[in-house]
């Protein structure tokens, strides 16, 4: 009986010993793993770290060329600064100079050279020709814009001075009624147009759209063109003090 025992023991244990092993080498085997998984994960941080320190570098190096750019660019500007303070300079000076001439009296209003005065108001007649935008353009890059008509005076002043050209006026129905360019709403006067005008004519052959933009005729009244017409223009801007 005892060497039964005995050997029924042995194969207990060694049952034993073999399912230990067994549960050992699994659970090895999920440590094997994390191990694997945690070197990869490393790995890939790694490589996002290196990767993110390129990027860095690039952005310094970024940052360092645009500021040279901004430099390149500063001076420029600051001489552009210049010249247009000097571009205002005559104007200034021929205030002044009317000014002494007044005994130091203000006798009303001053203007640009090439500027000429009534009432208020500054005009420059181009001898340019430009679309009507082109105008309007000029005229704002230039601190002022195409000329409102409001009253007779006004009218009668810049109809001698046109002196039988074609010029664009600060008049448009493009958003589709008639405004002047400061928004305010033309109120029609028929007396100011031609026969017939405005007319929205589409047969001018110039592209899309009707005739949009009003102009002052030879004749002193208005007519309505396309709008990439190039004529002369007007424009108009508050007056300094002399």
């Amino acid at each position: 009986m005892f060497p039964a025992l005995t050997a029924a023991v042995i194969l207990v244990l060694v049952i034993a010993l073999g399912a230990s092993n067994a549960g050992t080498s699994s659970r090895l085997w999920v440590l094997e793993t994390s191990v694997l998984n945690l070197t990869e994960s490393q790995r890939s941080t790694q490589q996002l770290s290196k990767a993110a320190a390129n990027d860095v570098r690039l952005l310094k190096f970024a940052v360092g060329s645009n500021s040279d750019k901004l430099s390149s660019v500063a001076e420029p500007l600051k001489e552009l600064t210049i010249l247009k303070s000097l571009s205002r300079t005559p104007s200034h000076l021929k205030c002044s100079l009317e000014r002494i001439i007044n005994n130091g009296s203000v006798s009303g209003s001053c203007c640009p050279l090439d500027w000429d005065s009534f009432g208020q108001s500054c005009y420059f007649f181009s001898k340019t020709l430009l679309s009507w935008e082109e105008a309007r353009d000029w005229c704002e890059g230039h601190e002022s814009h195409l000329v409102i008509l409001t009253n007779d005076k006004q009218w009668d002043f810049v109809v001698r001075l046109a002196a039988g050209a074609l010029y664009w006026v600060g008049l448009t129905d493009e958003t589709g009624k008639w405004e002047w360019v400061n928004g305010t709403p033309y109120v029609m006067e028929r007396r100011r147009w031609r026969p017939g005008q405005p007319d929205s004519w589409t047969g001018h052959g110039l592209g899309w759209g009707d005739e949009d933009c009003a102009h002052m005729h030879e004749d002193g009244r208005l007519n309505d063109l396309h709008c990439t017409t190039r004529l002369r223009f007007i424009c108009q801007k508050h007056s300094q003090r002399a």
